[in-house]
């Protein structure tokens, strides 16, 4: 059986008024396909203690996923974390890029520059539709893992 590990990102999750719903939807769909969710951890908007969490998560587990941080502020650092620890570049992909374009434009906004951070993907990754949303989910492999974040 697989091992995995769920690393939930954000400062409000770690105050009272919020609580992380998505690794427990996360453990339901993993646990019913046979995947089993051995650590949930919280992490803050703090790079340093992200990056010891997958680090440390790579050692342990064969599933990484990882849910926040991807928006278009400057706390959101899931992406440049992840990048950084699996030795990678990120990359604008430009097809990314023009669905969030579409988003704002069919809900009659204009995207503002920031926004273009959420289309930056570690090199070799692979982009995971994310319908609801203009953030980017992505999976990329490091040695035999598989991360994922979104």
């Amino acid at each position: 059986m697989l091992r995995a590990e769920i690393i939930a990102i954000g400062s409000e999750l770690l105050t009272p008024h919020r609580t992380d719903t998505n690794s427990l939807w996360l453990t339901e769909r993993l646990n019913s396909v046979g995947i089993e969710v051995q650590l949930k951890t919280v992490v803050g908007d703090d790079e340093a203690i992200l990056e010891e969490s997958v680090r440390d998560a790579l050692r342990r587990s064969e599933v990484i996923i990882s849910t926040g941080g991807l928006g278009p502020t400057e706390d959101d650092i899931t992406r440049k974390v992840f990048a950084r620890v699996t030795g990678r570049q990120l990359t604008l992909d430009y097809k990314v890029l023009a669905g969030i374009r579409e988003r704002f434009s069919s809900r009659g906004f204009q995207m503002t520059p920031n926004n273009e951070r959420q289309a930056l993907i570690p090199q070799g990754g692979k982009v995971l539709p994310n319908r609801p949303s203009t953030r980017s989910a992505s999976r990329e492999s490091a040695d035999v893992r598989q991360l994922c974040y979104g």
